[in-house]
């Protein structure tokens, strides 16, 4: 998941809910839980309360002290945590009992706290006992009428309370992490899965551009299938605007050359004083300027139509061959090394256009061998970019570098006794940059000059 992405954000955001709805339930848990021990912890208080109750109530006159015992031992051991309270409250006549794990010490009143007793009459709270001792606490009035009116208490540790609550806690902790956990990789596979459909999109759309396929096809959900139709209908209305661009360029084309060359041959047919051969001079140049104008746009035109792709090894075989039938009598060995799975990101003429210029400059200057080479390549690791290499070589008499910014000047020509216009070469160069490539020229190591054409590939 890279930053800024949909779905980095809709990780993040369920992650966040998620985490805000677990620790809300684990804090509503734990409070619930402390709650039901709470009331567990006043059940077993509210057993031996009544239990006093009924001794103070129905007391044995054979007893100084009552009770003699409430089955619970811990009454009886010295500041054990546990302890009862039975206190008279009548004037003149008070007097309090106590278990003997209170010594000498007494239980405080939550009565005198201000505490509201429940429904059946007891009163629940937390006091602080003996040694700093928390105690949970609770405790009744009783009305004998005239044997009198007593408040009897009862008092349990409430570490027990706490402890029972944190080991709830603990585990708790630990069912909510392994819980966020598997909330998170499942998040992760939600979003993964909801997403996919765009991460198909994108798939198809890289296909298309290299070539492998020509629209987004399959089904897609309702959500993002109109995406898909939109974008099938740019595709093709882009691949009709540019046909009838080339319709309009061809057309234009054969409009302007007719009219020029009336114009050349009228002019021609009035000798050759200066007027004539001014007007035959801008009428080619007119031409040339007119020829170079439509080509580019044609380029331009083949360069918006999107996944062409074609195969650089046909294309060097097929025209090594005609090279060689063409330059027969000078008798030229073309050696070619082609990688077969070379892809040019382009429309086949333009590539043999800019293949064939180059050869055929190699085999016009060659004394008696041109090599090519087509190489695969990626430039930058870091970067899923393919390009093709093609390079030619000749053993002919090479330039210098001067000679070689020249000659990739549209028309200029080192030697007019060689056939041509001069256009070879620029030709190449324009065609090679309308892709993002480039053309290199330096000297071979066969003794000639080298062509190195770079162009994208796939």
């Amino acid at each position: 998941m890279r930053a800024n992405s949909l779905a980095l954000r809709l990780f993040l955001s369920a992650t966040a809910w998620a985490v805000v709805i677990l620790l809300i339930t684990g804090i509503v848990l734990s409070s619930l839980y402390r709650q039901a021990v709470e009331r567990a912890f006043d059940r077993r208080l509210g057993v031996y309360l009544r239990t006093l109750v009924a001794d103070v109530a129905s007391p044995d006159e054979a007893s100084e002290h009552f009770p003699q015992s409430l089955g619970e031992p811990l009454f009886e051991l010295p500041l054990s945590g546990w302890y009862w309270q039975v206190t008279r409250l009548d004037p003149g006549k008070t007097d309090v009992r106590s278990s003997r794990s209170l010594w000498d010490g007494g239980l405080p009143h939550l009565q005198d706290q201000g505490v509201a007793p429940g429904l059946d009459g007891s009163r629940q709270g937390y006091v602080q006992g003996p040694e700093d001792q928390r105690l949970r606490l609770v405790e009744r009035n009783i009305d004998l009428g005239d044997e009198g009116h007593y408040l009897v208490a009862v008092a349990g540790d409430a570490a027990e309370i706490t402890d029972e609550t944190r080991q709830f806690d603990q585990a708790l902790v630990v069912t909510f992490s392994l819980l966020a956990v598997v909330l998170l990789l499942t998040t992760m596979f939600q979003v993964r899965f909801g997403l996919a459909p765009l991460k198909r999109i994108t798939t198809d759309l890289a296909a298309i551009r290299a070539g492998k396929a020509e629209q987004l096809a399959g089904q897609f959900p309702e959500e993002i299938a109109p995406l898909a139709r939109e974008t099938n209908a740019l595709i093709e209305a882009n691949k009709e605007i540019v046909e009838r661009a080339r319709t309009h360029v061809g057309n234009l084309a054969h409009a302007l050359k007719t009219p020029l060359s009336v114009v050349v041959n009228e002019a021609s047919a009035h000798g050759r004083d200066a007027f004539a051969m001014k007007v035959v001079e801008q009428a080619e140049i007119m031409r040339d300027q007119i020829a170079r104008h439509l080509e580019r746009a044609r380029l331009a035109a083949r360069l918006t139509v999107v996944g062409s792709l074609t195969e650089v090894a046909p294309v060097v075989t097929a025209l090594a061959r005609t090279m060689e039938k063409i330059y027969r009598d000078k008798d030229i060995a073309i050696d070619v090394r082609v990688d077969e799975t070379a892809q040019f990101r382009g429309e086949r003429p333009d590539l043999e256009e800019m293949i064939g210029n180059l050869v055929d400059n190699a085999c016009k200057w060659a004394t008696s061998r041109v090599a090519i080479e087509v190489v695969r390549e990626r430039p930058d690791p870091a970067r899923d970019m393919q390009v093709v290499r093609i390079v030619v070589d000749d053993d002919g008499r090479g330039l210098s570098p001067s000679e070689r910014e020249q000659v990739a000047k549209r028309g200029q020509r080192l030697d007019e006794t060689k056939p041509g216009s001069g256009l070879g070469l620029s030709i190449v160069v324009e065609l090679a940059a309308l892709y993002g490539g480039e053309l290199k020229l330096g000297t071979a190591p066969l003794g000639g000059l080298r062509a190195e054409l770079v162009l994208p590939g796939s």
